[in-house]
């Protein structure tokens, strides 16, 4: 009966320590952390317009640690964005969700990312 106690006590002392390290970050922390701007590398795959007056953009998205080549669609609510952007150019953008959609919030063409090589 004892040790049922105290496996049962070290498990729940576990649990607890591993709830605090788990604490979401304070917002004076997180606001500081999303004010850094950061930029993912691609390569524009395609555009299409939608029936319903929609413009994307499909972007190649080149692997990370623990995603693999993926091609993902962003609507593009300012096409003067992608003025003289041509398919098949290297690029560097960024995004944020709004209503459930990827939509592109800054993009510009960058050189290609060299195998082997680092990229900035």
């Amino acid at each position: 009966m004892n040790t049922l106690r105290t496996a049962v006590t070290s498990a729940l002392a576990v649990i607890a320590i591993g709830s605090a390290v788990a604490q979401p970050a304070t917002s004076s922390e997180s606001g500081s952390k999303q004010s850094a701007t950061v930029f993912t590398r691609a390569r524009v795959a395609s555009f299409l317009q939608e029936t319903d007056n929609r413009f994307y953009v499909r972007l190649k998205l080149l692997p990370s640690a623990k995603l693999p080549f993926m091609t993902q669609a962003f609507r593009v609510t300012d096409r003067s964005l992608l003025a003289d952007i041509p398919e098949g150019a290297w690029v560097k953008f960024t995004s944020r969700r709004v209503d459930g959609e990827n939509v592109l919030t800054a993009i510009h063409v960058v050189d290609e990312c060299k195998r082997f090589q680092p990229c900035d």
